[in-house]
């Protein structure tokens, strides 16, 4: 297989995965950001202020954008399947 391939395909699934993992992140910074200012404006520092929120913001995320993330990893897996003969013939 020659070195063109093998980093077009190590390309293709770092960018896939940073496009599946951007929602959740983002929306975690978001919340973590919003907390971390009510905390300082309130002066509360407790650490299950920061996390409870995050983690129930992730998981939100996480089932709202579930349709999306499947698309996405569903045609990288079909990219792969379909170039498949082209793997196995070097």
């Amino acid at each position: 297989m020659p070195d063109g391939v093998v980093v077009t395909i190590a390309r293709d699934m770092l960018v896939t995965s940073l496009i599946l993992a951007l929602p959740p992140l983002g929306f975690g910074l978001v919340v973590g950001l919003v907390v971390s200012v009510f905390q300082a404006l309130t002066q509360i520092h407790d650490q299950t202020l920061v996390f409870v929120p995050k983690i129930i913001a992730v998981a939100v995320v996480l089932i709202l954008f579930m349709p999306f993330m499947l698309k996405v990893m569903l045609d990288y897996t079909n990219e792969l399947f379909a170039a498949f003969n082209y793997f196995a013939a070097f």
